[in-house]
Formats: C-alpha cells, structure tokens, sequence
C-alpha cells in the first residue's frame, strides 16, 4: 500500500466534505505509481527470500560434495589403537590401509628436571658461589652465568638462568625450612642438565642427577625406535602417534588404518538428504504454480547442476551412484539404499573412492560447479541477490521522489481548495443576505414573504 496519507482538509463552506473527497481522490490517484513501485519491491524481497532458500540447501549439496571428495582423496582411512591407554593414534594424511605393531616401551619421553643438593637458608641472601661466574650446561650446549648483574644468592641465579636464553625454566622452592633452585627443560628428551660453579668442570655441579630427562624408546615391526619427544609424526608417513605408557614385554599395540564404510555412507546419506532438499525449494520455482523466479536463469543453471549430480558417470568399477545403492524414483526423488551399499565387496569400495576422486576431481568435484552458484561472496546466487539490492535502492529513489512530489501536489491544491472554500462560503453568506432582503421587500409590500 502507498505510505502517501492524504492531507485533512479543513473547510467553512457547506462543500467542504466535497473538497475533502477531491484532495483525497487526487491523492490516490497520483499515488497509483508509487504502489506499483512498491509492488515492484515486495517482488525483489520474495524473490531473494526464494533464492536465500534455494542457495542453503545448495551449499549442503556442494558441502556434501566436497566431504565425499575429500573421503575418496583419503580413502575414507581411519585409524585406531588396540590400547588407546598406552599408544594413542591420530590420522595426519596416511594414504594405505596397513597395521603397525608397536611393542617394548621401555621409556616415556620426559623432561630433564633438578633441583640444588644442598638447601640455603635465605632465597635472597644467602651467596651461592664465591667468584659470580657460574656455568648452565643442556645438553651439549653451556651458557653463561654472571651474578653480579642479578644478584649472588638463588633468587639472582634464578633470574640469570631464566635469562641466559637456555631451553629451561628456573624457579626457587621454600620447604619451609631451605630454599633450593628447580631447574627445568622446556623439552623432553635424555640430556645433560647442570649448573657449574667451575666452567667446564662437571664435578662442580650443583644440582642433582636424579632426572636428567628420557627418550620414548620402544620398537616398531621389530625396529628400534628412540625419540625425544612422545609424540611421534617422522616414523609413519600420515600417522601421529604419542606414546604415553610403557608396555610389558610381551605386549603388542597394534596401530591400525582401514577404510571406513560408516564414514562412506554417511556421506552418501548427507548428498541425498541435500540433493532432495534443493530439489524440493527448486520445484517451487517450476511449472504451472511456479514462483516469481519462474524464468530465472540461475533456476536453470541449479536444474543443470542437479541433472550434472544424478548424471555423473565414471570410468572405473562403479561408474555411477547406483552402483553405490543411490537411487531416483520416477518423480526424481533420491534415496539410499543401505543394505545394497553394506553389500559390496572390497573391491567395490575401493571402486568407489576411485568414483570420487577428490574435492576437485571426480564426482567430488562437482562441487566446484556448485559453489560457482552458490558461494556466499562469489557466487551467481550472491549476484542475483546484489542486484536485487541495487535495483531496490533504485526503485526506492524513485518512490521518495514521487512521494516528494505528491507532497508538494496535495498542499498546492490544498491552499487552492482552501481559497474556493472560503469564496464559497463568501459566496453562501452573500446568498443569504439577498434572501433575507428579499423576504423583507416582500413582507413590506405584500404583508407575507413569499
């Protein structure tokens, strides 16, 4: 409706109702193109809301798409740990279906950590070494320390360690009766960890020797294994594995990677749901009680893309979906037939990863025809939904500047009305006047009024 409100008409001649019904008629009348604007606006809005709709369920279909590409690329591999307790596994791009047997952990990876032998009696006080100059040995690595920057007692020496730029972290204990220094690596793996009153001098240390940290040391099918860290991705292409307890002697985890059906027909499940879905909005928008977006191109090119979906034929051992147990009934309903898809053989699902290909090859890559359409920045449905915007900010210009005008036209003929109205109420009192003197003429010559 026109949010034009016809202006109220005040009068003092007896017409002014009348005067009233032609402001208001004039009103209406003018404002008949701002409502067929106004049409032309709620149409935009049902037809972005139309594509909006079709466009979700489409990028579900093109996220199914690329998920099944992304299962044919990986060939649908999960893997697994017999004991998840001791060894846990994580699939980091392993590309064959294979068990690996991990046996004899005899060391969990941990961190070099001492502390001082000997307790002092202040943390802040008490002096640690007679010259200043002490030694941090790591590994094979040594640095530096000079307390008379920090501070010759074990908050000073502290601060210098933690300074040094070493792989460690410092802190001072309080047991309550001593103060000790806590000298930790940042890494796990077996390494040497002191700190030297005498540079170079090992019979200087000051720390203890109790944990001067540990290799993951185990074997893999039989092979000697010794790593520093317990979370190993250099020995198994695609497999990351940490270690994280020691085994008995005649134990074996077994690291296991194997195709998963499960994950293959819930991706099958998931294109049919979505390709169902965008079919059922896509309808709306055909045939004899079709949408405003019969006619549309982007309503073709879903139809084609849907059509490239069902028709998708490969050159392997399954060459179409229902070799896969997806089927069309014949109103083009899809549906997945489970018990035929648990049916097939080994080869038939390596057949099927083979049928799609990647997220950019194969059936998989379908996808990429569908994201043309329906990528939310970039695609044809966003464009059709810009200049949709576009053309209602035009149209809306042009409805203001009609309003505008229709504005200045209702006080125009409001100010004339108003002029016609005062002369007809000057004219009526005029009127009254000569029938009054009329009346008196009469009465005085004749003796009636009439």
């Amino acid at each position: 409706m026109s949010s034009i409100t016809p202006l109220k008409f005040t009068g003092i001649s007896t017409f002014s109702s009348d005067l009233q019904a032609i402001l208001t008629r004039a009103t209406q009348i003018a404002a008949i193109p701002i409502q067929q604007l106004q049409n032309q606006q709620g149409n935009l809005i049902t037809k972005k809301q139309s594509l909006s709709a079709i466009n979700g369920n489409l990028q579900e279909l093109t996220g199914a798409l690329e998920r099944l590409g992304e299962l044919g690329r990986t060939r649908s591999l999960a893997v697994s740990s017999s004991n998840a307790n001791k060894v846990s596994v994580v699939n980091n791009g392993v590309t064959t279906s294979t068990t690996y047997a991990i046996t004899e952990i005899t060391s969990v990876a941990k961190a070099a950590s001492e502390t001082t032998v000997t307790g002092l009696a202040t943390a802040d006080a008490t002096a640690v070494d007679s010259d200043n100059t002490l030694e941090l040995a790591l590994g094979s690595e040594t640095f530096a320390l000079d307390l008379s920057t920090y501070g010759n007692n074990l908050e000073g020496l502290r601060d210098a360690i933690n300074a040094s730029g070493a792989e460690v972290t410092a802190t001072v204990l309080n047991t309550g009766s001593n103060h000790y220094l806590s000298v930790t690596a940042s890494a796990s793996g077996a390494k040497t960890l002191q700190v030297r009153t005498t540079a170079g001098n090992a019979g200087s240390n000051i720390l203890t020797s109790t944990n001067q940290g540990a290799n993951a040391v185990f074997k893999l099918n039989g092979l000697d294994v010794v790593q520093s860290d317990n979370v190993i991705s250099s020995v198994v292409p695609g497999l990351t594995f940490t270690i994280l307890d020691t085994t008995d002697p005649a134990e074996t985890i077994n690291l296991t990677s194997s195709s998963s059906r499960a994950d293959l027909a819930t991706g099958l499940g998931q294109l049919v749901t979505s390709y169902n879905a965008t079919r059922a909005k896509l309808k709306l928008q055909i045939g004899e009680n079709a949408g405003l977006l019969s006619g549309d191109y982007l309503v073709g090119e879903v139809s084609r893309a849907l059509r490239q979906v069902t028709g998708y034929q490969g050159s392997g051992t399954v060459k179409a979906l229902a070799d896969l147990g997806i089927e069309l009934d014949k109103t083009g309903e899809m549906s997945f037939k489970s018990a035929k898809f648990y049916s097939l053989g080994t080869a038939a699902i390596e057949g099927a990863f083979t049928f799609l290909g990647t997220e950019t090859t194969g059936f998989g890559g379908l996808s990429r025809k569908l994201d043309q359409i329906s990528n939310p920045l970039t695609g044809f449905i966003r464009t059709q939904q810009n200049n949709y915007d576009a053309a209602d900010t035009r149209i809306q210009k042009q409805v203001d500047a009609l309003t505008a005008r229709i504005e200045r036209m209702q006080s125009g003929l409001s100010q004339r009305l108003q002029q016609a109205d005062a002369l007809l109420a000057t004219l009526a009192s005029q009127q009254n006047l000569l029938d009054a003197s009329i009346k008196s003429v009469n009465f005085s010559l004749y003796g009636k009024n009439q």
